[in-house]
């Protein structure tokens, strides 16, 4: 890497510190080669009160706590961590691509995008993030079992979500806070059909128990309502600009648009979890920075050598072998203790 301390080369720079993210620098980091996350902090998974649905993790482990324990993982293996904001990217003269930050640049022969979304936040007033006002039904449905929830919104997802949540609870308010509903008459044959209220009064207050927990939502009618949380369903805005920048297709929706591999439609480009489609989960974005890691080792690793540059360079030399940096296996030697 580069010893300007402004300016960093890298094979691999992946641009996002969440799970995607750091799963893609943890893979290329121990297949060895050079990577670093610039990471400009926050993001969904830093707002977790508790982690679920991940095998191995216990609940009372928070977002912060998880990714805490990852960011210690990659910098003993060898993956550089620098906080920061990557503001443009690009492929200027070179083969290499070109990212720029508030506290410096970074070039790398690949780049990872795992700059995720944001969820459209309702305006206030609201309960508490994670303490009644929830994003992800398949994270926190088993939270509200038996017990009474709202789902805040006007769209299909609204109602769509209302219907999945009977078969947890079976008191489900949608709020649509004075929104007409944007629904079809189908989706609104199916709210008629189950037993769903459907709640056109604004919130003009929200009533929290001792422990922080949402207690009631209080209505412009004078009408006080309980519920243990509940959803909002606005959408989502991707945070897509630097995949834009560089001339990745997008999908309708904002999400980038990637193979099976997190390949871009731009080469040498790659992104993972939830800047991309699909379900929104942890296990699932670490699943997707492992195949973008391995993806990226596949194209960037030494040997066996191409049979083209075997004819052009002849064999490879023992002293060749093996591809490792040198950093990098020197830490690798020093990070195994087999036999001691």
């Amino acid at each position: 890497m580069s010893t300007d301390e402004t300016h960093h080369e890298y094979e691999v720079v992946v641009v996002g510190g969440g799970p995607a993210g750091m799963t893609a620098a943890l893979y290329s980091t121990r297949l060895g080669h050079d990577t670093a996350v610039v990471n400009r902090g926050g993001g969904r998974a830093a707002m977790m009160q508790e982690v679920h649905n991940l095998l191995g993790v216990k609940e009372e482990t928070s977002g912060a706590e998880f990714l805490g324990i990852g960011q210690e993982q990659l910098e003993a293996y060898g993956c550089d961590i620098h906080r920061d904001m990557v503001t443009s990217c690009s492929r200027e003269d070179s083969e290499k691509l070109h990212l720029s930050g508030n506290s410096g640049t970074y070039a790398a022969d690949r780049v990872v995008l795992a700059t995720g979304f944001n969820d459209v936040r309702p305006d206030p007033p609201l309960p508490r993030t994670g303490r009644g006002l929830h994003y992800c039904l398949h994270c926190d449905a088993h939270m509200f079992v038996d017990e009474p929830v709202y789902v805040m919104g006007h769209a299909e997802s609204a109602a769509h979500v209302a219907g999945i949540m009977l078969n947890f609870t079976d008191e489900v308010d949608i709020l649509t806070r004075g929104h007409d509903p944007e629904w079809s008459a189908e989706t609104a044959e199916m709210l008629d059909g189950h037993p769903i209220n459907v709640v056109e009064e604004d919130v003009s207050g929200v009533q929290n128990g001792e422990d922080g927990w949402l207690k009631a939502l209080e209505f412009e009618d004078g009408s006080v309502r309980e519920y243990k949380g509940g959803f909002a369903m606005y959408g989502a805005e991707y945070n897509n600009g630097l995949a834009l920048e560089l001339g990745c297709e997008i999908n309708d929706d904002g999400s980038i648009v990637v193979d099976d591999h997190g390949r871009t439609s731009v080469d040498d480009v790659y992104a993972v979890g939830d800047c991309t489609p699909g379900h929104n989960q942890v296990p699932i974005a670490l699943g997707q920075g492992a195949k973008a890691g391995i993806d990226v080792h596949f194209q960037l690793r030494d040997f066996p050598r191409d049979p083209d540059l075997l004819d052009e360079q002849g064999p490879v030399r023992s002293e060749e072998v093996p591809g490792l940096p040198d950093e990098l296996l020197e830490q690798a030697v020093d990070f195994h203790t087999y036999g001691e």
